[in-house]
């Protein structure tokens, strides 16, 4: 699942990662995001922490309060155009287990997101 209220930022990210087979749903919002995964959990979360309404921190926060078998424990990533220790330090102990920096390497996002989905499930 690809949270960003930014179309392009959503559709450029789903399109790279739907090119190296992935099944991607774009999302616009926090709330769409948790109706989503309310619906059918993600392999993994990606989402842009900047967003009107509610940002990814409230995102992050309403995933990690759902029960695991219900998207609690997907792993995440956190997008943001801030790449200071303190933001990425932030972002980690808020529940993100990735943060990536804009512009990100979207032809290293699909290997970097198979390695964060490796590494979850090896602490599992």
């Amino acid at each position: 699942m690809v949270v960003d209220d930014v179309q392009d930022s959503r559709d450029m990210i789903a399109e790279i990662l739907s090119l190296r087979g992935a099944e991607v749903t774009p999302v616009a919002s926090t709330r769409d995001a948790l109706r989503g995964i309310s619906e059918s959990v993600p392999d993994v979360l990606i989402t842009d922490i900047s967003m009107p309404d509610e940002d990814g921190y409230a995102l992050i926060r309403a995933v990690r309060a759902l029960e695991p078998e219900k998207g609690g424990r997907v792993p995440a990533v956190a997008l943001t155009a801030h790449a200071s220790q303190d933001i990425r330090s932030r972002l980690l102990s808020s529940g993100f287990q990735m943060h990536l920096a804009k512009p990100i390497d979207l032809m290293q996002l699909p290997s970097q997101l198979t390695e964060l989905i490796r590494n979850t499930a090896i602490l599992e």
